[in-house]
């Protein structure tokens, strides 16, 4: 028994499932999922078996007949996805329907949806069920899992992570963009979905690495080449260096292995403490 990493449609992510066949990479095989009977892609050489892993189960290349039955169901879910968002507009319902999604053997009809609250969606199944037989099941997703099954393109140009590559969303917080020394504009640092742009996890060890080498901002250096000192207002954690903003009102830009922290300067109150006793 093999196992080999199957790719469905809608995601990059990979689903190791077991197989009696080592199908060559970019065959599209039958499998038995979570949902049922489907068609999906193989995207890898077979692997090992893990105890504790859940697998599901490739049931044999797809024919001609289960590729061309995938592709008439995969019409009639966009033909139903664009019915249910007329039906939803004319009834007022704040929901956003991103997918349809037949199994091989119509047994199921599933239908993602986004919405912002809570929101009910019996009214609907009357109208799935007006052209299929099949059980209805309402998925919500989030705005990354929608970018995710759309596919759109990113700030970069190509075809944005979580629908190209991206095995799971790890959490993003403005950390990372400010560690990485980013101008925080929301505009910049939000992807398609409005959140903030996955890839800014990617490089993020890195940056905390570079940046234990350096002073923090508006910590007190002197050049130790020049002696001037002053205020660390920027740091450049791919070069090295930092901007100084000197006591004599210059800005300079300076490695950070020619400086050194500032010798502290005695408090006010200390001073005028040792000149009373």
């Amino acid at each position: 028994m093999f196992v080999l990493p199957i790719r469905f449609e809608r995601s990059p992510r990979l689903h190791p499932m077991l197989s009696e066949v080592a199908h060559p990479v970019g065959t599209r095989v039958v499998v038995q999922g979570k949902r049922g009977p489907e068609v999906a892609t193989v995207r890898g050489e077979p692997g090992e078996r893990q105890a504790q892993e859940r697998y599901g189960m490739v049931l044999h290349a797809a024919t001609p007949a289960d590729l061309e039955r995938w592709a008439d169901l995969h019409r009639q879910g966009e033909d139903l996805k664009w019915l249910l968002r007329a039906r939803a507009r004319e009834r007022g319902l704040p929901v956003k329907l991103v997918a349809v999604e037949f199994t091989l053997d119509e047994s199921l009809v599933t239908v993602s949806y986004s919405a912002d609250e809570r929101i009910e969606l019996s009214s609907l199944i009357g109208e799935v069920r007006a052209h299929t037989r099949a059980r209805v099941n309402f998925a919500a997703v989030g705005p990354r899992e929608q970018a995710q099954m759309i596919g759109t393109l990113g700030a970069c140009g190509r075809e944005n992570c979580s629908s190209n590559h991206l095995q799971e969303f790890a959490p993003v917080s403005i950390r990372m963009a400010r560690d990485q020394q980013l101008p925080l504009n929301p505009e910049k640092l939000s992807g398609p979905c409005g959140r903030l742009l996955c890839c800014l996890q990617f490089e993020h060890v890195q940056y905390q690495e570079l940046l234990r080498e350096l002073p923090r901002k508006n910590a007190r250096v002197c050049h130790e080449g020049s002696g001037a000192c002053g205020k660390v207002t920027k740091l450049h954690p791919l070069t090295g260096r930092v901007d100084v903003y000197t006591d004599q009102g210059l800005l300079q830009d300076v490695p950070a292995s020619e400086l050194r922290r500032a010798p502290e300067t005695p408090e006010r109150g200390a001073k005028g403490q040792k000149g009373s006793a």
